[in-house]
């Protein structure tokens, strides 16, 4: 059985696109950049990682060999997701926030809901008349990290039509995991 939520859009004078989008260039340099040092240290760190093969009896060379080193980690999406550019650090915790360009519709043609674990993003335009008829539709869905309430999911139109969703997501205090070794 799933669960659905709607969620009320409000509407806001805020201009998002001669706000936010101004400095796009600069924040796409700088997350290249801090992508480009990442990408520096992980092949520093792999030319200087040097397995260290040991022997279950160090007296018989003939026992198999296996190799030690640094823990593996395990893949995560949540985790990796974490980092994304749409998490935002709030005081209070992170914050996923997604946007989307809905200036083609009317407020009243935007609908936002959840559906368990999804968010979908709807709108619906429609004009007849004798000459012709015009018919757009918009459908964005979204997979919300687990343990995101719906209930706390805000959504805002700004005036030029940009539709901002607002998430708090659950923070990450609990059983720490233990990366995998591998003999």
């Amino acid at each position: 059985m799933s669960r659905e939520k709607r969620i009320d859009v409000q509407r806001s004078n805020y201009h998002v696109v001669d706000h936010e989008f101004d400095s796009m260039r600069d924040r796409f340099d700088a997350e290249m950049r801090r992508v480009e040092d990442e990408m520096n240290r992980l092949r520093r760190e792999f030319e200087s990682y040097t397995p260290k093969l040991h022997h279950d009896n160090p007296m018989d060379s003939t026992s198999p060999a296996s190799v030690v080193g640094p823990p593996v980690k395990r893949y995560d999406p949540y985790l990796e997701n974490i980092k994304s550019p749409l998490i935002r650090d709030e005081s209070d915790g992170k914050t996923l926030r997604l946007r989307f360009d809905v200036s083609q519709y009317q407020p009243e043609e935007v609908t936002v809901k959840t559906v368990d674990n999804r968010l979908l993003v709807h709108a619906k335009h429609e004009e007849k008349s004798p000459q012709r008829t015009v018919y757009r539709e918009y459908n964005q869905e979204f997979m919300l990290p687990r343990g995101t309430n719906p209930e706390h999911i805000t959504s805002t139109l700004s005036v030029d039509g940009v539709l901002s969703v607002e998430a708090p997501l659950p923070s990450l205090e609990g059983p720490s995991r233990q990366p995998i070794m591998h003999k």
